[in-house]
């Protein structure tokens, strides 16, 4: 996959255009990790977001993926997830969001075995 390079601290798209980044994708890592909660710590030099699914009826949660960010980096994302979500109510309407406490019991009946 080639991705263009674009020089976001200068701005400057006339030489980010002559630059190319490829990225490589391996098929596990495609298939992604689903993840229904985020957990978001910072310290002074760095942002760790936590990525956990949680299950109904099943008390124990584990971290799927942990990613580290310098501040700089995570509010570009920030800056980049807020960009793909203007996009994506613009193309499919607002997207709703419920309320923000965590849902432990998923609205359903616990799981027995």
């Amino acid at each position: 996959m080639d991705v263009n390079f674009m020089d976001l601290k200068n701005n400057n798209k006339e030489e980010a255009e002559n630059n190319e980044l490829s990225i490589e994708l391996s098929e596990e890592i495609a298939e992604g990790i689903y993840s229904n909660l985020a957990i978001i710590t910072h310290s002074n030099s760095e942002f760790v977001l936590d990525f956990i699914r949680i299950m109904p009826g099943i008390p124990k949660a584990k971290v799927k993926s942990r990613i580290v960010l310098t501040p700089e980096h995570a509010k570009r994302l920030l800056g980049a997830l807020q960009d793909n979500v203007n996009r994506f109510e613009a193309s499919n309407g607002t997207i709703n969001t419920n309320d923000p406490a965590l849902p432990l019991n998923f609205g359903g009946p616990k799981g027995e075995a």
